[in-house]
């Protein structure tokens, strides 16, 4: 399995958004990053990823699934970009900030980190494990 983090702003596509297209998730669609939908191509169903409010809150606020693997995003005028299907799995008990992440020892090499405008990106185990702890998940 392979972990990742999904960014989102808030007042365009919020967790409350996502958790309410319950177990049939939704399209995480409009990615126009070359990066970021290549990262998408490389998940498989079953991978986990953080979801992150953006802009103003700039936090994990969740846990999300991917349920479909990479397709053409119909979004896509020019065919270029594609999506993946996520389901909201659960809320963090504790929303994990980024001025948090960026204090944490072992975590100076998150793409988050270093990377903070890319919009969907991976999470190594170890990175994974130790934001969960810190969010209050097991």
């Amino acid at each position: 399995m392979a972990y990742w983090l999904y960014k989102s702003e808030p007042g365009t596509w919020s967790w409350d958004d996502q958790v309410k297209c319950g177990a049939k998730g939704t399209e995480w669609d409009g990615v126009r990053n070359y990066m970021a939908n290549n990262f998408m191509k490389e998940m498989k169903i079953g991978d986990k990823g953080f979801f992150y409010h953006s802009v103003n809150e700039k936090q994990i606020v969740g846990i999300v699934e991917v349920i479909g693997e990479h397709v053409p995003d119909p979004t896509d005028a020019k065919g270029k970009f594609g999506m993946v299907q996520l389901k909201a799995v659960e809320p963090m008990p504790r929303f994990v900030t980024l001025a948090e992440i960026k204090a944490e020892p072992g975590l100076e090499e998150m793409v988050l980190v270093n990377n903070s405008r890319l919009s969907v990106q991976p999470v190594t185990a170890a990175e994974w494990k130790k934001i969960c702890k810190m969010g209050g998940l097991k």
